[in-house]
């Protein structure tokens, strides 16, 4: 039993630019596209494969604090975490795509292992699709069209 969320988007900035903002900069960048959500880092150093992030979900207006940690991080490809908040536990999993040189398809795909399939899935997928829409939104107003990584040119800030 297992229930799948998946959202995909496009981004009008090159994947390096995408990737810098979603996944090195998530711990600032993630709680500014969805408000409910307050992150922490507990590990030292860059985001990485092993990273850990304190997190409190308000979501259903109770606080539930817990714990996200990074599980995969390839650089411009793929970035997913193994998340629980209190009891529940959920794998989200950000998959980064060129498309051309100044376009980048961005999906997400939230597993939530143990639901039972026949749930309602619109709630989650509607928070789903307004957060992406904030954070694409974020991204294109804050950040220069350029193909250049922001990791080489030091900041993808306008």
């Amino acid at each position: 039993m297992s229930v799948r969320i998946e959202h995909s988007q496009v981004i009008d900035r090159p994947v390096g630019i995408v990737f810098h903002f979603y996944a090195d900069e998530h711990v600032r960048n993630h709680p500014r596209w969805d408000p409910d959500i307050e992150l922490e880092q507990l590990s030292e150093g860059p985001l990485g494969v092993g990273t850990m992030i304190r997190r409190r979900n308000s979501r259903s207006g109770t606080p539930v604090d817990g714990t996200m940690e990074v599980v995969e991080f390839e650089r411009d490809r793929a970035m997913a975490l193994l998340i629980h908040d209190g009891p529940m536990e959920l794998r989200g999993r950000t998959t980064f795509e060129a498309m051309g040189d100044n376009q980048t398809r961005i999906t997400t795909i939230i597993d939530l292992p143990g639901m039972d399939e026949s749930m309602d899935k619109s709630l989650l997928l509607s928070k789903l699709e307004a957060s992406g829409l904030r954070r694409k939104q974020l991204i294109e107003s804050e950040t220069r069209h350029s193909s250049a990584s922001p990791a080489k040119r030091g900041s993808a800030h306008a």
